[in-house]
């Protein structure tokens, strides 16, 4: 079977009707190459007879019975057909009951005195064992034996009308007509890992001849899926310049750091300088700075920018939204134009007679360093030099956003940011084609957030132990889901919690209202009145999640926190312990919770560490809304799991990155069938390999 005949419609497959066809598609199966790459979610033992006589409640009989008589049970109108069967395995007599809800027609398929294979899970009940999940192959001849029967059978994901016959028929049709295929990777590779030969391990994966040989074949294609994704990132990508200068800091990067009143930590270095040795490459440079909330990412992207100004270049700062841009040209004002650093600030906002004189400014060099929103890659943006891009809250961008800025220089380099660090095993694969820079260490003097979990018959000790705080001066934030009542929901919201908090918790303090409903010029003139301390709480919606730093403030308050995923709740959380002061984080619940909720609020209790609680939220929920991607349309694995080993991995990652550096890493990929179908999906179908 050559690759064009693996792109083959499944619906020109002989048997596969409009109805089948539909149903294979809802499964994101529609070629023939998807279909026989279809992973088995497990096999069915079914290789010994296992007689009716020796099944234990609960567990599986795997022989052959005859119809012995039909009956009906339940009310008029709505009987049940139950079919009585009589074991002719010659292993012992003994008979059952077939169940047939919703199924009387099989009245005419299992006659009285017909002979079945039978395959099916069995429960003792009414003291006769029973099953209403069961497969039943009709036995032509006394010396007939079902394909399914001596063999391991695989179990695939069904939907709609599929049924695991209708799926098993096809994949076997297709291994009927599959071609040799040439092997794809390197056989050293093979090899070293012990990998099957692509036919042998199709063969196996469909019909494995034992449990080990299936586990083989299955192994083999992860491998070679992980392989593809991590050759194919790390292809696009180039080796990192870390290490390639002994990068001094320039007099301005000096005079910077002298403006601050603590040191930079050993991690803040280490990232500054593996940052600035890139930025000195003739490769442009393409790093993701990661760091816990807090850890101060920020302050690094400045001080970087500022090598970059130095050369009498531009800079482009790009946030996902107008408040959090506006605190960082706050920012930047106090720390660098005291410098001498030229500034300035665009959005949606920004008037279009301001917006003139500024355009105007940048494309005639007069601007050094531009800090904005979506705003910064419209078409009428121009720049004269633009060297650096900085990217916050890197996640909440589109690629064609990305893009669209580069775009207006040549030679752009990079530096996204996220304070939502990635788990160990999402660097190795999807952000193969990033060099990544991580902060670890928190800033001196900084203390662990303390987190309780809050069930509401504990909300009035919490409302108590906050005052507390308030009698010390501190500050505190109160965060719901939703901003008012409408709707049929049930979750406590903003409006009508404010109302409660300021008129019956706390009559006598300061407190405002802050949600996404409110202009930016009302929320940026709450901000300030709370960071100037003539508010003492806040009661908002997760608008306060990114960039609000606020040191004073040493409680937060997360109402329904089961409706909030882990990197929210870590993101809340981090708005306060931005101090000295001791905090503290009150994760309020509803008594009913989920599992994954109980898992989820759990970590968030017993670590303050981001990289831990990235990788949990790894575990549980796999990979799928993880820094910002939805599984619906990110990272759709078929054989792999990235929740695995991660040594195996790194092993890949080795495997991948030993062919770019040799003459290996000229081999053409381009029309290799097995590629072509497993890097179909997202995040592959717009990539190519380059030869």
């Amino acid at each position: 079977m050559f690759i064009r005949e693996l792109k083959e419609p499944l619906s020109s497959l002989k048997g596969v009707g409009k109805q089948t066809s539909a149903a294979y598609a809802s499964l994101g199966l529609n070629s023939w190459g998807d279909l026989l790459l279809l992973a088995p979610r497990y096999y069915e033992d079914r290789q010994n007879i296992v007689p009716l006589g020796l099944v234990a409640d609960g567990s599986y009989a795997n022989t052959f019975v005859q119809v012995i008589s039909h009956s009906y049970f339940g009310p008029l109108g709505r009987k049940t057909l139950k079919v009585t069967v009589s074991d002719v395995s010659g292993q012992g007599d003994a008979t059952a009951s077939l169940l047939c809800f919703g199924r009387n027609f099989l009245a005419k398929t299992f006659r009285v005195g017909l002979r079945f294979y039978l395959y099916g899970q069995f429960n003792l009940n009414f003291r006769e064992l029973q099953s209403s999940q069961f497969e039943m192959v009709l036995l032509n001849s006394e010396d007939s034996l079902p394909p399914e029967f001596g063999k391991l059978v695989p179990i695939y994901p069904l939907a709609g009308t599929l049924t695991q016959k209708t799926v098993r028929r096809d994949v076997n049709r297709l291994l009927a007509m599959t071609e040799e295929f040439t092997e794809e990777l390197p056989v050293s590779i093979n090899q070293r890992n012990s990998l099957l030969p692509i036919n042998e391990a199709l063969n196996y994966l469909h019909n494995p001849p034992s449990l080990k040989k299936g586990e083989q074949a299955y192994f083999t294609f992860s491998f070679i899926e992980l392989f593809y994704l991590l050759f194919t990132n790390r292809r696009k990508s180039g080796p990192s310049a870390q290490g390639a200068f002994d990068f001094k800091l320039l007099d301005i990067q000096k005079r910077f750091l002298e403006t601050l009143s603590f040191k930079l930590t050993k991690d803040q270095e280490e990232v500054t300088k593996e940052i600035c040795n890139d930025l000195l490459q003739e490769r442009a440079m393409n790093r993701l700075l990661q760091g816990d909330v807090g850890s101060g990412k920020t302050l690094i992207a400045w001080l970087s920018a500022l090598l970059v100004v130095a050369q009498k270049k531009q800079v482009a700062f790009m946030a996902p939204t107008e408040l959090l841009a506006r605190q960082h040209a706050e920012q930047a004002a106090s720390y660098l134009e005291p410098l001498g650093v030229r500034l300035a600030f665009l959005t949606g906002s920004v008037s279009a007679k301001g917006r003139k004189l500024l355009l105007e400014a940048l494309a005639n060099g007069e601007i050094d360093i531009i800090i904005g929103t979506h705003a910064l890659f419209s078409t009428p943006v121009k720049f004269k030099n633009l060297s650096y891009i900085i990217i916050d809250e890197q996640h909440r961008f589109g690629v064609a956003q990305r893009i669209a800025l580069l775009q207006k220089g040549k030679k752009v380099d990079v530096l996204m940011m996220s304070a939502t660090p990635i788990p160990r095993t999402l660097a190795l694969t999807v952000f193969g084609d990033l060099n990544i820079s991580t902060i670890r260490m928190m800033p001196l003097g900084r203390k662990p957030i303390t987190t309780y979990l809050v069930s509401n018959q504990s909300r009035n000790r919490m409302y108590a132990s906050i005052e507390v705080e308030f009698s010390r001066g501190h500050q505190a934030y109160f965060v719901y889901p939703r901003i008012d009542d409408q709707g049929s929901s049930n979750l406590r919201d903003v409006e009508s919690m404010y109302k409660y908090l300021s008129t019956e918790i706390y009559p006598n303090i300061k407190a405002a209202l802050i949600h996404s409903r409110l202009s930016d010029e009302e929320k940026i003139d709450i901000l300030r009145k709370f960071r100037a301390r003539e508010l003492t709480y806040l009661v908002s919606t997760s608008v306060v999640e990114v960039g609000i730093d606020v040191p004073n403030a040493t409680c937060m308050v997360i109402e329904h926190a089961e409706h909030f995923g882990l990197s929210a709740l870590h993101q809340l959380r981090g708005r306060v312990g931005r101090s000295s002061l001791q905090s503290y984080c009150f994760l309020v619940y509803e008594d009913k919770l989920s599992e994954e909720a109980k898992k989820r609020l759990l970590v968030m209790k017993n670590s303050n560490d981001g990289f831990y609680i990235a990788e949990q939220d790894l575990l549980i929920r796999g990979p799928g809304e993880v820094s910002g991607f939805k599984q619906s349309g990110f990272l759709k694995l078929r054989f792999a799991s990235l929740t695995g080993d991660p040594h195996l991995l790194e092993i890949i990652r080795d495997e991948a990155d030993a062919i770019l550096e040799s003459d290996e890493g000229l081999i053409k990929l381009e029309n290799a069938p097995i590629r072509e179908v497993l890097l179909k999906a997202p995040p592959f179908e717009n990539l190519t390999m380059e030869s």
